[in-house]
């Protein structure tokens, strides 16, 4: 609900049917101060590119990567019921969904005033509401705006050439004035994971790249099939697979928002990921600044994440794999997690639902440690085929210059909130 602080736009946007922000999605790349100099569709903005307000970006970043309470779980699994279904990493609800909860994804972001991170992934049940009335915005902002962890000051530097960036972008990518969202995923903690996945249903997996079985592996054999495993590169593709659906859909949702609120931009992945990550090579062009190895086993850099901000869970930030199992375990049964008693759901009696998951034993997790770390020693990372941490779908927000769109298109171009944008918001 809007309250009398807030412009009449938020209003429209909350009201803004579905169907129309469905039907109604461009990719809408043309802001205000932009300029294409050249071609059929050449223009020159007359108007100074404009910065979203505070509220216009965290109306956005809450639509891509805010908390909505607590999610539901995987419900049941006939391989070991009557316990509960153990798969999720998070006890939080997002605005996109998560491969069986496992929640590996974080939110950074730049404008012109800093780079950032939004930190919703370990979130608990951040605003309770009333489910018969509508979402409270304002308090929904002030539940999440003490996430956001300042990085750095000034916009990230992404040079708007090759190969920093796509050529077609080149022109509207990272302009002044605008919010570019940049989700990150943990593909080493989501491929832990699914180790634990395939360990609950009595599976394994073998190193299919080297034709090589994973030593020590006989030893678990009352857990899992080890004669007939499954191939790690099928098991790091789907690792990979799973986290980008994160990625992807946290965009569309903000995406979405940005046709209620009549704001300009598109989801996309014309901006290099090696850049984003840190290891562009260049110093100049610092991206987040993660740490990032090198090997001459690999054809490209591996960035693992930064200490005390996001990390990969794999060294050199664990000390081995055993302390990264040990690691996302704790995220599951510790403080918080979702399978403690103590971690307050969504059920009538969530400390029943929670405590009915098994607890990993001791030689659980050793069976996923010893395959996790014969992946690591025998490639020199983790995943081995896949990168530990990967970017791909951005987000960006932006004021649309409208006389671009009145000159060269026919109308209907952009949606009556887009129209009504700056007498209604600002």
């Amino acid at each position: 609900m809007a309250t009398k602080t807030t412009p009449p736009g938020v209003e429209t946007a909350l009201n803004f049917p579905l169907i129309e922000a469905l039907h109604g999605r461009r990719a809408r790349r043309f802001s205000a101060g932009a300029v294409i100099p050249d071609g059929p569709l050449a223009f020159e903005s007359k108007l100074d590119p404009q910065p979203l307000s505070d509220l216009e970006k965290m109306i956005v970043l809450t639509s891509a990567a805010g908390n909505t309470g607590w999610h539901f779980a995987i419900t049941r699994n006939a391989t070991y019921a009557p316990h509960f279904p153990n798969y999720s990493g998070a006890a939080g609800g997002r605005t996109f969904p998560s491969a069986a909860g496992f929640h590996v994804m974080e939110m950074f972001l730049t404008d012109d005033d800093g780079v950032y991170m939004f930190e919703t992934r370990d979130a608990p049940k951040l605003v309770d509401r009333d489910p018969d009335a509508p979402v409270d915005i304002d308090a929904v902002i002030e539940a999440h705006r003490g996430r956001i962890r300042k990085l750095a000051d000034g916009r990230m530097n992404i040079p708007a050439e090759e190969p920093y960036m796509e050529g077609h972008n080149t022109w509207c990518v990272n302009r002044p004035g605008s919010l570019l969202l940049m989700p990150v995923a943990d593909i080493a903690q989501t491929l832990i994971a699914i180790l634990c996945f395939l360990t609950q249903n009595g599976a394994s997996i073998f190193d299919d790249v080297n034709g090589e079985r994973i030593p020590g592996m006989d030893a678990f054999r009352d857990l899992v099939d080890v004669d007939e495993p499954f191939p790690l590169t099928f098991v790091e593709q789907y690792a990979l697979t799973e986290a980008t659906a994160e990625l992807t859909t946290s965009c569309y949702a903000g995406m979405l928002m940005l046709q209620g609120m009549g704001l300009g931009g598109w989801m996309f992945d014309g901006i290099d990921r090696h850049t984003i990550l840190g290891a562009s090579g260049d110093p100049a062009v610092p991206g987040l600044g993660f740490n990032v190895e090198t090997d001459d086993r690999w054809a490209l850099p591996n960035p693992t994440g930064t200490d005390g901000v996001y990390t990969a869970f794999c060294p050199p930030h664990f000390a081995d794999m055993r302390a990264a199992v040990e690691a996302f375990s704790e995220r599951k049964f510790g403080a918080g997690g979702p399978f403690n008693p103590e971690t307050p759901g969504a059920w009538s009696e969530s400390a029943k639902v929670r405590g009915a998951a098994e607890v990993h034993s001791e030689e659980f997790k050793e069976c996923v440690a010893t395959q996790a770390q014969y992946v690591f020693d025998r490639f020199g990372k983790f995943p081995g085929t896949v990168p530990s941490l990967f970017c791909l779908t951005y987000l960006q927000a932006h004021h649309l210059d409208l006389a671009f769109y009145d000159e060269h298109f026919e109308p209907g171009a952009y949606l009556r909130t887009h129209a009504e944008h700056q007498e209604r918001w600002h």
